[in-house]
């Protein structure tokens, strides 16, 4: 086994890693502050963001189930992955070359890639051969098929189609020359254990390969070909590995992302060539599920991408404007409007009120699926699908009424007996009355039947209610800016408003989670506390030497004080950052990890200088942030000076108080001569502190 990783490897590697480029693959962020940006959790499920990245410090945290970290950390919760695998699978994608310490045989072993990369390594592997085998004599079968949906070789290129041979081990033997493991491949879902050996779990079909957000292949769809084909089944899947999980991944989602993000839409569709159908027809937002139903995983996936809370702790759901495009934000299926459709369609009331409100159902004459509409209408009529697609609420309930005659007494109390279990199951409040008089209507009863029916409906299914539209409050530091990244309300710059600015520190102060209190005492330890993770070169040197564990009362920031400490102390200018962020972590332990990533994204109430702006790019424009420590502003370090002298100043009010208590106690003599001495030396000090502050404030 190889030793550990050289730990100035792992510092290249944190310094090369960019946490904005890897969290946004999978979370659609918004700049929210100075250098903050929120998004919805993806380590939990919520309909308000409350994640927040830090890209500067490399450091993200949730506010909402309390996660945080480094990019390492991300990557390891990301992905189910430990330490050293995930620096492996950064190493990997940044191109940076690691090195191990000794192993316990006294033997140096060089990289070979953590478990996870080599998996991806073969599912690459794996995808070109299978490309490499689409316009072989014996994928003649393969070709006419996806010519037969008009599909070019250029067509079939860009997405990646490929052909699996028909024989026993053909992937087998040409992984196997690659230098793969035989387990490696079993591993990967590329191939099976059989009683004469290992041979290829994909044979005789034409393959599709499955990506996530990033491009990285985690396993293939594939069709059948021939009647001979020993696995019944039209389609197949990679079976559930390591990287494949079929209730989380989506085929097409590295194709569409940024066009969901985009433009706030998603549509879904049944099968591979339906995905192809739909981005050649223009339509770029299509993905697909493989193999399975679409379920809450899958909703959580593309909730995070198409979410907008833009007017702050106001929750906007429901099918929403986007400027610049003529329909609106929206999750569109495109199931069939037979049984099976309905079926499915009813499938998608188990999803949350949130989502399903902006839920439509595009369903074609003939019930054509995309790719055979494209066929025989073209692209414009795949288009006019999406754009006249129905809310799923409206969609399942007409599906439901149309099956009975309405016109008679005995329709009507059948389709009141259909349609209930189904308005019943709205969970949320705000939209149930509006469907139950919907269907009122629609059916020609009473109100009051159809209510009753609906709650006995509900009471007998035991649904429980939800609101949707409610507001929630935002528990995360970002809330205190508004969208330009400037502190609300602010008029100017807030360093020359102390109200504003005691405003800021207040909500810093009521938002955090790990002390409940509001004091000046409590503010400035915390605002420090802030101000020396996220700037630590703003603080004085020499005025931190000063400071001791009496300068700070609450418990938790006495505990952070002894973690710098322990930490080697404020770090030196030539300090990479995230290494900085990496010792003092280390340093505070478990305890105080979740502090301090709250503290690393928490907003200060400083002005913006433009170097940290919320755009995703560097001081450079080129997109990385600089690895080292910044030199802060004169703002920052004004700042600074501000909050080590407040806290100097209480230190010695407080030795001053416990000294001129002691000395009430003393009897007279020499000793108490010596500690008015003291105290008056103290008194002098303090006052000379105390007019640096007032010194600062008249500035």
């Amino acid at each position: 086994m190889a030793g550990m990783i050289k730990k100035e490897d792992i510092e290249k590697v944190r310094a090369a890693a960019d946490l904005y480029d890897i969290v946004s693959a999978s979370v659609s962020l918004k700049p929210s502050g100075t250098g903050t940006y929120v998004g919805l959790c993806p380590f939990h499920d919520e309909k308000t963001g409350s994640f927040n990245v830090r890209p500067a410090l490399g450091v993200w945290h949730c506010f909402g189930c309390g996660l945080g970290g480094d990019v390492f950390k991300f990557v390891e919760q990301q992905e189910n992955i430990d330490f050293r695998e995930a620096v492996e699978l950064l190493a990997d994608k940044y191109h940076i070359e690691l090195h191990y310490e000794q192993s316990g045989t006294g033997r140096a072993d060089g990289h070979s890639g953590s478990k996870r990369a080599r998996l991806l390594e073969a599912n690459e592997e794996a995808q070109r051969f299978f490309v490499s085998q689409i316009m072989t004599k014996e994928a003649l079968a393969a070709r006419k098929l996806l010519g037969g949906r008009t599909f070019s070789q250029a067509d079939c290129e860009r997405f990646g189609c490929g052909y699996a041979p028909q024989g026993w081990d053909n992937l087998v033997r040409h992984l196997a020359s690659k230098g793969f493991t035989q387990q490696e491949m079993l591993d990967a879902g590329l191939a099976r254990q059989g009683q004469r050996g290992v041979y290829d779990y994909f044979r005789g079909r034409v393959t599709w390969p499955i990506r996530d957000s990033t491009g990285r292949t985690l396993g293939f769809g594939a069709r059948k070909l021939y009647e001979d084909d020993q696995i019944a089944a039209k389609y197949i899947n990679t079976p559930d590995t390591q990287l494949y999980r079929k209730n989380q991944v989506l085929y097409g989602i590295d194709l569409a992302k940024k066009a969901i993000v985009k433009k706030r839409q998603v549509v879904i569709v049944e099968g591979y060539t339906d995905v192809m159908a739909m981005h050649l027809a223009g339509v770029d937002t299509a993905i697909a599920t493989c193999g399975t139903a679409f379920g809450a995983e899958h909703a959580k996936i593309v909730r995070r991408l198409i979410a907008d809370d833009s007017l702050g702790a106001v929750q906007l759901v429901g099918p929403l404007k986007v400027e610049g495009q003529a329909v609106s934000s929206r999750v569109v299926f495109t199931f069939d409007g037979d049984a099976a459709g309905q079926k499915a369609a009813l499938h998608a009331f188990g999803l949350d009120s949130a989502f399903l409100s902006q839920t439509f159902v595009a369903v074609a004459d003939d019930n054509l699926d995309p790719c055979d509409l494209r066929i025989e209408r073209g692209d414009e009529a795949v288009r006019s699908l999406i754009t006249s697609a129905k809310p799923l609420y409206d969609f399942v309930i007409e599906a439901a009424i149309g099956r009975f005659d309405t016109q008679y007494a005995t329709g009507q109390m059948g389709a009141v007996k259909a349609v209930a279990p189904l308005v019943a199951q709205i969970r949320d409040r705000s939209l149930l009355d509006l469907y139950t008089r919907r269907a009122t209507r629609r059916i020609g009863v009473d109100l009051d039947i159809m209510r009753r029916e609906v709650e006995r409906e509900r009471r007998r299914q035991r649904v429980r209610d939800e609101d949707a539209y409610a507001p929630r409050r935002r528990f995360n530091g970002g809330g205190a800016f508004d969208r330009d990244g400037s502190p609300r309300g602010r008029d100017g710059d807030p360093y020359a408003d102390p109200a504003k600015r005691r405003e800021l520190e207040h909500r810093d102060a009521t938002e955090q989670t790990y002390f409940r209190i509001d004091d000046a005492v409590f503010i400035a330890e915390q605002q420090f506390m802030a101000l020396l993770i996220q700037v630590p070169l703003a603080v004085s040197p020499n005025g931190f030497a000063e400071l001791t564990l009496g300068n700070f009362m609450t418990p938790v920031f006495r505990t952070m004080f002894q973690a710098v400490a322990a930490a080697g102390g404020p770090p030196s200018p030539d300090t990479p950052q995230g290494l900085w962020m990496h010792n003092l972590t280390k340093a505070g332990g478990p305890m105080l990890e979740s502090t301090i990533n709250e503290l690393a994204v928490m907003p200060l109430p400083l002005p913006d200088d433009g170097r940290n702006a919320a755009d995703g790019s560097g001081a450079d424009g080129s997109g990385m942030v600089d690895a080292r420590l910044r030199q802060p502003t004169k703002a920052e370090s004004r700042y600074a000076s501000e909050l080590l002298v407040k806290l100097l100043d209480m230190g010695y009010m407080r030795r001053i108080g416990a000294a001129k208590r002691r000395m009430a106690m003393m009897p007279d003599g020499a000793e108490k001569i010596a500690l008015l001495g003291e105290i008056t030396r103290m008194e002098t000090h303090r006052k000379d502190i105390q007019s640096q502050v007032y010194g600062n404030n008249v500035g």
